[in-house]
Formats: structure tokens, C-alpha cells, sequence
């Protein structure tokens, strides 16, 4: 008798298990809209600005999107954090070195031990980069000797040896966070160091600032054509949700862009660029032959910095 459940009691622990079972999926697939997400754009008069100094986006339950405030550096680039069950990866790090004035370390800290109490596993975080450039990595030092933290190097090598991709830049590379797969891709162009990244669980695509609403600075024509085709092929056996770069540099009306080293954007381009977007790039380029020409489309810029 004391295995035996009652036949109401049965009903009721089905129905508990099946309502949780509904509310765990629709909690996991609830994502933001980001055509729709409202960034913070800095001010006109940053003396006045009250916007904390990073924005913090949860996209879904396991993916959050970080702004710099254009305040404390006009170049407010995005960060973007991505958690497993083994694995925390956090894509740049911002464009400012003090904590005092850009907690990144912090507000990373913060989100993954939230996750560590809620999930109760203990993930390794770990500090990689779009590319080198000071505007992603001046935050490297607030991470660097934290525990539980690993820091990838800015060189060319440093990246090939952190993600095993021996055939630079021709091999993409997996990135497993636990239970949650990146796919690597080098596309340098803008810089040597470039990859993008591919999030299999929310079909997000980074392209960093090889791609974005923005002046696209070009320091290696056929390298960046090169990159820019390996990305369109790419996509053409993925599905993308959203592809989405470091900076957002163009207004929202087309072909316009803010000036360089602006503090305030008040009616900004959205984030997220398409497959289409990618295509018109590619395709653009293509037609541009092999001799470097600035030209501009309606939502970014190919700038060639020589």
C-alpha cells in the first residue's frame, strides 16, 4: 500500500509535469524582437547623460546583448554573452580599460553567476574577440586573473590555437559551450584577426565590424571579398535569425551615416542586418572589381581605409 497513488493524486502530478514541461519550453524560446529594441544613444550633452554606462539586453534565457554607452566612448560597441552548460562565451569586451567607468567584468560576473544559482552547474567563462581592435578588447584586463576565466590572445595564432582551426582562414572551426555548438569563421579583411560566429541554438550570426550598419573600413580588399563571400556561402546552409555587428554607425534614413567620434544617434539604424543585406554586399563588391572604391548603400558604407 504505501507504493499504491491515488488516482487523483496521479492526475494531479501528470498535470504538474506537463505544465512544467510547456512552461520550460515556451521560457526557452522567448526571444526579443531586436528590429524593435530600443538602444540607448547616447546624448548631445554627455555632462547630462544618466544612461547606465552598458545596456544589458536578455535575449532569450541563455543569451544576453551588450551596448556601451556612447558617453563613455562614441564607438559604444555591442558585446555579446552566450552560456552553455559547461561553457560562458563573452564576444568582446568594450572599448574602455577603467571599471570605474565601464564595469564590463562586473555586469558579466553578475549575469553568470545568476546562471551558476538558477542551473547550479559552474561554467568556465571565456573572453574571445571579433577581431583586436582596441574598441573590443581595452576590457581584457578586468578579466585577466579572475578564476574560472580564460582570456584568447589578439593574434592571428592565438585564435587558430584557442579554436583548432589549422587552415587560416579556409577552416571554420566548432565551438562546443556544452549542450550548445558556435561554429568559428575567420573572414579577415577589416583586420587579420576577424571571425565571425555562428550560435546554432539561436541561429545568431556575429559578423563583427565586417558587417554592420556602419562604415565597413576595408583594409585588405581581396581579403575582405574573400571573407564576404565565405560568409555568403555560409549562410546559404544555415539558418540565420539575425546577423549582428559591432556598431551601429548609420541614421535611419538611407545611405546616411552620423559623423565620426558622435556621442549621440537619436534616430539610429536597428542592429540587425539580413542575408539579403549580405548578398547586396557581396554582390557589390564583386562588381566593384579588384581595385578598392569607397561606395555607399542604403544601410552601410564599403569604406577601403587605403
Amino acid at each position: 500500500m504505501t507504493n499504491m497513488i491515488l488516482p487523483g493524486t496521479r492526475k494531479i502530478l501528470i498535470l504538474f509535469t506537463l505544465l512544467t514541461f510547456l512552461s520550460c519550453k515556451v521560457y526557452q524560446k522567448t526571444t526579443v524582437d531586436l528590429n524593435k529594441t530600443k538602444w540607448i544613444s547616447g546624448s548631445a550633452d554627455c555632462k547630462e547623460n544618466t544612461d547606465q554606462p552598458i545596456q544589458v539586453v536578455q535575449y532569450n534565457y541563455n543569451t544576453w546583448i551588450l551596448r556601451q554607452n556612447k558617453c563613455v566612448n562614441y564607438e559604444a560597441p555591442f558585446m555579446f554573452l552566450f552560456i552553455g552548460h559547461k561553457k560562458a562565451l563573452l564576444m568582446d569586451d568594450g572599448a574602455t580599460f577603467s571599471e570605474a567607468k565601464f564595469p564590463i567584468y562586473k555586469t558579466v560576473d553578475s549575469l553568470v553567476a545568476k546562471w551558476n544559482k538558477a542551473n547550479n552547474p559552474k561554467v568556465e567563462l571565456i573572453v574571445a574577440h571579433t577581431h583586436s581592435h582596441g574598441d573590443h578588447t581595452a576590457g581584457d584586463g578586468q578579466f585577466k586573473n579572475k578564476p574560472n576565466t580564460t582570456v584568447v590572445g589578439l593574434k592571428v595564432e592565438d585564435v587558430q590555437s584557442f579554436f583548432k582551426i589549422e587552415n587560416w582562414p579556409q577552416q571554420t572551426s566548432k565551438f562546443d559551450l556544452g549542450d550548445r555548438v558556435m561554429e568559428i569563421i575567420p573572414i579577415p579583411g577589416h583586420h587579420k584577426t576577424c571571425i565571425a560566429v555562428y550560435d546554432n541554438e539561436t541561429k545568431i550570426l556575429l559578423s563583427g565590424d565586417s558587417f554592420y550598419p556602419g562604415r565597413l573600413y576595408v583594409n585588405d580588399w581581396s581579403a575582405f571579398k574573400a571573407s564576404t563571400q565565405r560568409l555568403v556561402d555560409f549562410t546559404s546552409t544555415h539558418t540565420i535569425a539575425y546577423i549582428l555587428g559591432n556598431h551601429i554607425e548609420m541614421t535611419k534614413t538611407p545611405g546616411k551615416d552620423y559623423p565620426i567620434e558622435t556621442t549621440f544617434q537619436p534616430d539610429e539604424h536597428i542592429l540587425p542586418l539580413t542575408v539579403k543585406d549580405l548578398s547586396l554586399l557581396n554582390t557589390t563588391l564583386i562588381n566593384l572589381g579588384d581595385k578598392p572604391v569607397r561606395k555607399t548603400l542604403d544601410d552601410f558604407i564599403i569604406y577601403p581605409t587605403n
